[in-house]
């Protein structure tokens, strides 16, 4: 195991793509392994290639390049701008409510952080909101799609960890209205300290917010579809994201009128683009999953968390910490591949629901996109607002903690994320 992680950071530190370094090092395994044959390592990668749960991944990242392209985000923009754009920091509040709704449609935290940059960044610095403020809540807000479903790395935790995908959909949806809250509170206190200036000023009226919503029907329908179809057994999670590819096109080509072939030719190439570098890191990443279940690093890290700690909660703050610290260096889908097969067994002999688990996980390592040294998310929405990383820095704070204090809530009243599941699938 130790061989593994040092051949694996030694080719991260040399600059390899990270599905070769997932592969090479997993590949090192066979190769000096006494009684495992190569040959095994092969199939390993084949047989992940076989998985009908997985392809919820690729008709998810279709759907949201689909719906970007059909006039749908342009809808829920001016949605989001009639709802809170009257309150203090109005187009950050904006910013957060356009994320939670983007979340149930791209799938995406790094995709929903960039799309808002070209946005409202621009508006927002306009307006006189600092670059920094403004780069921090865009890139910060976009976490909420960790935990909204259709979350990606959601479909990712559920196929590796063995774990309903459904129960974590459903699970997601408390725990993203309310980061959702934490986030425009952490917003409205910051700008009402520096008299940071509304977009409008005057508060909707019932029929400018129903004229808007209305506008935003199909994109509003779609995660409510979406819960009801899993929910009603009418389409299994993977089979829903087949769905969503037809909804989307249907309602860009027939309610919008705006998803043109040429728009569906690009949706299509830049979605082939994505899916090729997440399903080569998950294929790739089927020999390492192998590797740790066969050298049972899951039960040596069970055994030494539970001979020193007897609380469940302190065990997966424990754990979670050292996500976070993991989430500085990785990317999440590689940390969610690589680690749910160690820290699922953990946490389900410690009395933990791997559901309510599964929720702070995605959060925790999905952050690491908005933090240095790697963070994907704060480097695009930085690069896009020309912001000084040491001003994101100083300006997120206020939204790190915001987002710390809701995983404590969490952590210790795990029926936040358990209620919803429990109820709908007993």
């Amino acid at each position: 195991m130790i061989l593994i992680a040092i051949v694996f950071f030694v080719l991260l530190f040399l600059g390899a793509p990270v599905a070769f370094a997932i592969g090479i090092s997993g590949f090192t395994f066979f190769l000096t392994s006494d009684v495992m044959p190569i040959s095994i390592g092969v199939q390993k990668i084949a047989t992940v290639s076989q998985s009908f749960p997985l392809l919820a991944v690729p008709f998810f990242v279709l759907v949201g390049h689909l719906m970007n392209e059909s006039g749908i985000t342009g809808r829920l923009f001016k949605f989001s701008h009639v709802a809170v754009a009257w309150m203090a920091g109005g187009l950050a509040q904006v910013s957060i409510i356009l994320s939670t709704l983007m979340g149930g449609v791209s799938g995406s935290a790094v995709a929903d952080a960039a799309m808002e940059a070209r946005i409202l960044g621009p508006q927002m610095i306009k307006h006189g909101y600092s670059k920094g403020y403004a780069s921090s809540v865009i890139a910060l807000s976009s976490l909420i799609t960790a935990t909204i479903p259709p979350s990606i790395g959601l479909i990712l935790y559920g196929y590796v960890g063995q774990v309903s995908i459904g129960r974590l959909f459903m699970a997601g949806i408390v725990p993203g209205l309310l980061m959702m809250v934490f986030l425009m509170v952490a917003a409205w206190i910051v700008a009402k300290r520096r008299n940071y200036v509304v977009a409008d000023s005057r508060r909707p009226t019932p029929s400018e917010l129903g004229r808007a919503a209305w506008q935003a029907k199909w994109a509003l329908l779609f995660p409510v579809l979406l819960i009801v179809s899993i929910r009603g057994g009418i389409f299994t999670p993977s089979e829903v994201g087949a769905f969503a590819v037809v909804y989307s096109i249907l309602v860009g080509r027939f309610a919008h009128r705006e998803l043109t072939l040429a728009r569906i030719t690009t949706a299509f190439s830049d979605a082939i683009t994505d899916i090729g570098l997440i399903m080569l890191i998950i294929l790739m990443s089927g020999m390492i999953g192998f590797a740790i279940i066969f050298l049972q690093a899951p039960q040596d890290i069970a055994q030494a968390l539970l001979s020193s700690l007897s609380d469940p909660r302190a065990i997966v703050a424990v754990i979670l910490i050292s996500l976070f610290l993991a989430g500085l260096f990785f990317e999440s889908t590689i940390l969610v591949l690589l680690l749910t097969p160690i820290f699922v067994p953990v946490i389900e002999k410690a009395g933990v629901d791997p559901v309510h688990f599964g929720i702070l996980m995605m959060t925790i390592v999905t952050l690491g996109s908005m933090t240095p040294p790697v963070g994907v998310a704060m480097y695009t929405v930085c690069s896009i607002l020309d912001t000084p990383l040491e001003e994101y820095i100083r300006e997120s704070l206020p939204f790190f903690l915001a987002i710390f204090l809701l995983l404590l809530l969490l952590l210790f009243v795990p029926q936040l994320t358990l209620f919803l599941p429990n109820l709908m699938f007993g």
